[in-house]
C-alpha cells in the first residue's frame, strides 16, 4: 500500500494548476445526496450563526466557500460546507454530524478534497476510549474491520494519507478511511458507494441505539464539544483558509465549524 506524507499545501503547490470544477461539482453532489438522507432522518434547523457564511469570497472568479450548520433535538451540530478555488486546483468539502447526548453512537465524519488529485476521509468518530470500552469497540468497530482491510488490499490506486500532524493521527479510529486517489470516474464512483454504505450503517446504529442515562448526558456532551472544537482548531488544512481569506475570516470559519457562535441551544 502506497502512502502520502505531504501537507495539503505541499500537495497543491507541487501539482499543476488545473480547473477541477467538474470534480468539485461531483463531490458537492455526493455530499448533497448524503445530507438529504440525513435530513430525512432527523428534525434539523439551520443555526442563524451560519447564515453569514452562505457565500463568502469571490467564487467562481476566485476563492470562496459556504458553511451551513444545523442543530435539532437529536443532533448537536451538523456541518455541510466547502472552501476552495476549484478553477485553480483546490476544494475542501465536509459533511459532519455530531449527535446529541441522548445516545452514544459514534459521530459521522466525511470530507472530500481535490488538490487536484482526489482525496477522501470518513470515520465513525468514537465517543469513548476504545481501548477502555471493549464492548463499544465490538459493537461499532469490529463489524467494519474486514471491509476496512479489504479496501486496502483491493484498491491499489488509493494511497493512504498519513497526516504530518500527530494530533490528527490520534483522532482517527481503527476503521477510518483517509486516502488520496486519481480523479478517474471509477474511483469517484467507488468513494460515493463507500460513503453511501457508511451512512447506511450509521443510520442503522442510530435506529438501534439504547438511550444514554440522563445523569451521563452532560459529561458526554462536554466530551463531544471538546473533541469537535479540537478537531476544527487543529486541522492542518486551516492554512489554506488563511492563504485564501486571511487570519481573521479563517478564525470565524473555524468557529462556525465547531459551533463557537451558535445561537440555538444544544440538545439535552
Amino acid at each position: 500500500m502506497k502512502e502520502t506524507l505531504q501537507h495539503v499545501e505541499q500537495m497543491l503547490d507541487e501539482s499543476p494548476v488545473v480547473d477541477v470544477t467538474e470534480t468539485f461539482e461531483q463531490m458537492r453532489g455526493i455530499l448533497a445526496r448524503l445530507k438529504a438522507r440525513i435530513e430525512a432522518k432527523f428534525v434539523l434547523t439551520r443555526d442563524p450563526s451560519s447564515e453569514q457564511f452562505d457565500s463568502y469570497g469571490t467564487y467562481p472568479d476566485g476563492p470562496g466557500g459556504r458553511i451551513e450548520a444545523y442543530t435539532g433535538p437529536e443532533v448537536d451540530w451538523m456541518v455541510h460546507s466547502w472552501l476552495g478555488n476549484p478553477t485553480a486546483s483546490f476544494a475542501n468539502l465536509h459533511l459532519t454530524v455530531w449527535l446529541g447526548p441522548q445516545i452514544d453512537v459514534p459521530h459521522l465524519g466525511i470530507a472530500l478534497l481535490v488538490w487536484p488529485e482526489g482525496w477522501f476521509y470518513t470515520d465513525a468518530i468514537p465517543r469513548v476510549n476504545l481501548t477502555e470500552d471493549g464492548d463499544y469497540y465490538d459493537r461499532y468497530y469490529a463489524p467494519l474491520d474486514a471491509d476496512w482491510l479489504r479496501f486496502k488490499e483491493e484498491h491499489p490506486d488509493f494511497t493512504w494519507f498519513t497526516s504530518r500532524a500527530g494530533f490528527i493521527r490520534a483522532g482517527l479510529s481503527p476503521v477510518a478511511h483517509c486516502y488520496s486517489f486519481p480523479r478517474a470516474q471509477d474511483n469517484i464512483d467507488l468513494v460515493a458507494k463507500l460513503l453511501d454504505d457508511r451512512v447506511d450503517r450509521w443510520l442503522t446504529w442510530v435506529d438501534e441505539a439504547e438511550p444514554v442515562p440522563e445523569e451521563r448526558r452532560p459529561a458526554l456532551a462536554a466530551t463531544d464539544l471538546a473533541i469537535r472544537r479540537n478537531i476544527a482548531d487543529r486541522d492542518p488544512a486551516n492554512v489554506m483558509g488563511v492563504r485564501f481569506f486571511g487570519e481573521e475570516l479563517t478564525g470565524k470559519l473555524v468557529r462556525a465549524l465547531w459551533g463557537g457562535d451558535r445561537v440555538l441551544p444544544r440538545p439535552s
